[in-house]
């Protein structure tokens, strides 16, 4: 045997790694376990994915859509110049100048809110528009909207003629979902109300009989009036004249 064939045959004759032989060969890692089938891992095709990935990627590619209780904007048409006798020494006293400083200014008129509880001193030379939309918003969602400004003039009219220092208001803009709320609980209220459009106000003037208020509106024929002698409040409104009598 020659000299380098031996040393070969040597090595060949050891246990490998623990073995029991020439052909032992190193265990495997406890650690790991051989699969008995490896198929699933080369097969070809997408893979399911879970519920988490699926809702992630179905938000990923959602149309963003935003939902509101808040009924649509409506144009209100822009008020004209309230026309008139009495509206216009309405007009003519909430738009005379203020109060010199050091003088104490006189409210015209005072409007509670019978349902929020909040009184509106109606000062002469003061902004009123924003203030009188926010004061007639809707008490159930506290939702306001653009109110047609010659319900104001109409309030203060009426309040000037009758001498009163304070006028109740029963209900101004009243939003779409509170008006079905109430036309299912059986309340008289019309399906297309005014109310919903901001042009229409429920109001009664303290220590004033309802009778010659609901006359006295009647002749401003700006539109809508409305009687309702058991509650005990007029209804006025800018749209179409008509009258009618409720309970």
């Amino acid at each position: 045997m020659g000299p380098v064939l031996a040393p070969v045959l040597l090595l060949l004759s050891l246990p490998l790694l623990g073995g029991e032989g020439p052909l032992a060969i190193a265990p495997t890692d406890p650690g790991l376990v051989e699969p008995d089938d490896w198929s699933p891992h080369f097969t070809s095709g997408p893979r399911e994915l879970s519920k988490k990935a699926a809702w992630l990627r179905d938000k990923a590619h959602r149309i963003d859509i935003h939902t509101t209780l808040e009924p649509p904007k409506k144009s209100v048409a822009k008020p004209t110049a309230p026309t008139g006798a009495p509206i216009d020494q309405a007009t003519r006293l909430v738009n005379a100048p203020p109060a010199a400083p050091g003088h104490r200014a006189i409210p015209v008129t005072t409007l509670f809110n019978q349902w929020t509880h909040e009184a509106y001193p109606v000062l002469p030379g003061h902004a009123h528009q924003k203030r009188f939309q926010l004061f007639l918003r809707d008490h159930f969602t506290g939702q306001p909207t653009e109110v047609d400004e010659q319900l104001f003039y109409v309030l203060l009219a009426s309040a000037r003629r009758f001498h009163a220092t304070k006028v109740e208001v029963v209900s101004g803009y009243r939003a779409p979902k509170y008006n079905l709320i109430l036309r299912k609980k059986g309340h008289q209220v019309a399906r297309e109300s005014q109310h919903t459009l901001g042009t229409a106000v429920d109001f009664r003037l303290k220590g004033v009989a309802i009778e010659p208020l609901r006359d006295f509106v009647r002749s401003l024929r700006l539109g809508g009036v409305g009687y309702y002698p058991r509650t005990k409040f007029v209804h006025a409104d800018t749209g179409k004249i008509r009258t009618w009598q409720g309970s």
